[in-house]
């Protein structure tokens, strides 16, 4: 069995295998708070109890991005992954855990203040990407975010083809049944809006009911709602094809509307 002092050098390969965990589990914001953390541990603590037990707490910094998304919910995270890193700990002599501590990541730049003057001037501001936060939006391209490759692949595509179209709008519905949406993609084109969404594009995967309930503030509006597997822009090649596909559904839909 392990030594005690080796927690400390296995953490990363511990957070992977916690990682896995949640994977299985279909928690696709704790496998992206962890995937894109730098991680490692230190020892906090000593407990003479029982010979002895070393105490270790466990450090997650997180993009500044994911952490100010989670922000309301760190106390409840850091303790449901804490939890799931003590399933894993018979592996290890006299060893526990002080806590899972999330905090954000430095950023280092020379142009900050630059940087800074920019966003009091409005630019870089946007609220794309912020809604869903049990599928954190944190790949990034053209200074937009998005959920996984085959999204920026799809989103490349469409963009050389002259469409206007909105990638990861917030989309409210006011009233006594408020709800706030997210969808992958709305396209404009000839007077048609088409939402298109990505299915199984992260760990999170959505059944057809949990889907169609999502989008309904749109499909009720007489938005078309069409839906493709990850795999269909999985490569560029693929997702050019995909937009041609797409764009020529547009047009099909107008000719119906005549």
């Amino acid at each position: 069995m392990p030594q005690t002092g080796d927690f400390e050098k296995d953490i990363d390969l511990l957070m992977q295998n916690v990682a896995r965990l949640f994977a299985y589990e279909g928690n696709a914001k704790l496998v992206s708070i962890l995937s894109n953390a730098n991680i490692s541990a230190a020892q906090t603590g000593y407990d003479n109890w029982d010979g002895g037990i070393c105490i270790y707490s466990v450090y997650l910094e997180i993009p500044q991005t994911i952490y100010l998304e989670i922000n309301a919910e760190l106390e409840a995270i850091s303790t449901t992954i804490e939890e799931k890193l003590r399933t894993l700990l018979n592996r290890y002599n006299d060893t526990w855990t002080g806590g899972v501590v999330l905090s954000p990541q430095l950023i280092e730049s020379e142009s900050w203040q630059k940087n800074a003057r920019d966003w009091l001037s409005g630019k870089g501001i946007t609220n794309q990407g912020r809604v869903r936060s049990n599928n954190i939006a944190n790949r990034q391209c053209d200074g937009l975010l998005f959920r996984s490759q085959p999204e920026i692949n799809i989103y490349k595509a469409l963009k050389s083809k002259g469409v206007a179209f909105a990638p990861l709008p917030v989309f409210l519905k006011g009233g006594k049944e408020y709800s706030r949406i997210e969808p992958d993609f709305i396209l404009i084109k000839d007077g048609v809006v088409l939402c298109l969404e990505i299915d199984g594009d992260t760990v999170h995967i959505e059944n057809p009911a949990e889907a169609n309930a999502r989008t309904r503030i749109l499909s009720n509006e007489g938005v078309i709602i069409e839906r493709y597997s990850a795999c269909r822009c999985e490569t560029p090649e693929k997702a050019e094809e995909l937009a041609k596909e797409i764009i020529l559904l547009i047009e099909k839909h107008k000719r119906n509307k005549l």
